[in-house]
């Protein structure tokens, strides 16, 4: 394929009629509509042309099944099946870019491998590996528990050994791990520092899940890069976070997944009551965040309960019923994403930047459904779905 043509481009830099022309795997043209004559056009007429998304939390060794205590009995081989199957997933969805956040071994980081290698079709893929929690801590049961600042700085290391682009830890208590509080402080502040400190020692980005106020803070003042859930987020913090620049990945779905199917769609009874309360502070927490300023970036929480790979085009119609404009949206999921997971070239349709591009037939800034169901998903200047 040489370009899209006929189509309206859509991107974080505004709406244009235009054709794009595409050599390589890369933009290299956003020229005026009718103008480039190519022998292979993807014809998207009447159609609109959008950068792929960037689901910047995912788990891709889980599948959105009820319990999740069902994965702590399987063996990598079933994990790493099921995360190709979720790669494929994703793709077709028309995310072109993600980051795992948490599997058990190396089955994220050699799903990285497989894409990159071309073995196996998916997204780009950031894996943070093993994320470092407190001993007994939420998600110790795919974790690396770690305590005290000397532990937690080896446990970060080991990922960073086993090529994480991204380390990621336990801020706070979850809601599917039973016995944890979920807003409550888990790794102090000292230990988040010391994690910090090893990744940037690398040169590698961090992430935090916290849901409390008071965990937050612990993770902003440590250097953590992005903060995931943010559930209990209060106006003080929320101004912290957009004074140092970090980011927030909301991840609506993985709420909305639980509170809706509830216990009779087979969901534990602590979860869902941890996941109601939650729920409840989420909308404050989306308007102080916006109040702000926080730069927000999308994230899904893929494979938690009812929260499946294939459907991330409803974070963006959660995120627009949170408040945000459907323009701040889709830079949220695609150039925000993307900055976040330090790909610089991609998440806009521009020249220069990889032909990682969607084609939808409407225009989502006017119905953020639009995303539900892509016409076209173009990888690498490939139509892959």
């Amino acid at each position: 394929m040489d370009a899209i043509t006929g189509g309206t481009v859509v991107d974080a830099d505004g709406v244009r009629a235009a054709d794009v022309g595409i050599d390589d795997g890369e933009v290299t043209q956003v020229a005026a509509r009718g103008s480039l004559d190519v022998d292979e056009p993807l014809d998207a007429t009447g159609a609109y042309v959008v950068p792929g998304l960037v689901d910047a939390h995912v788990h891709l060794a889980m599948d959105g099944r009820p319990d999740p205590a069902v994965y702590q009995d399987e063996g990598t081989a079933t994990k790493a099946m099921r995360a190709v199957s979720n790669l494929q997933d994703l793709l077709a969805a028309g995310v072109t870019a993600t980051r795992d956040l948490g599997a058990a071994g190396d089955v994220a980081i050699a799903a990285r491998d497989m894409v990159a290698a071309g073995e196996v079709d998916g997204p780009r893929v950031r894996p943070a590996g093993q994320n470092v929690v407190m001993t007994g801590g939420h998600g110790h049961w795919f974790g690396r528990e770690a305590d005290g600042p000397a532990e937690v700085r080896k446990a970060a290391r080991e990922q960073l050994k086993a090529g994480a682009d991204v380390v990621k830890c336990m801020a706070t208590g979850g809601v599917l791990t039973e016995g944890a509080e979920v807003g409550a402080p888990e790794l102090t502040e000292a230990e988040l520092s010391a994690l910090v400190d090893a990744a940037t020692a690398k040169g590698v980005p961090t992430a935090a899940h916290a849901h409390g106020s008071s965990g937050i803070e612990n993770a902003v003042r440590a250097g953590i890069d992005s903060i995931e859930h943010g559930t209990f987020l209060d106006a003080e913090t929320a101004e912290m976070m957009a004074e140092r620049g970090t980011r927030w990945v909301p991840t609506a779905s993985a709420l909305h997944g639980i509170v809706d199917a509830g216990t009779e769609g087979g969901i534990p009874e602590y979860a869902v009551r941890k996941a109601e309360r939650a729920a409840a502070a989420f909308d404050e927490a989306f308007d102080h965040a916006l109040a702000a300023g926080v730069p927000i970036a999308m994230g899904t929480d893929a494979g938690t309960p009812f929260n499946h790979h294939a459907d991330v085009a409803g974070e963006l119609s959660y995120m627009v019923d949170h408040g945000m404009d459907p323009g701040d949206a889709l830079a949220a999921a695609t150039v925000q994403g993307a900055d976040l997971l330090g790909l610089d070239d991609h998440g806009l349709v521009a020249e220069g930047y990889r032909a990682d591009l969607l084609v939808l037939a409407a225009d989502p800034l006017e119905d953020p459904a639009a995303w539900r169901e892509p016409v076209a998903v173009v990888r690498d200047g490939r139509v892959v779905a």
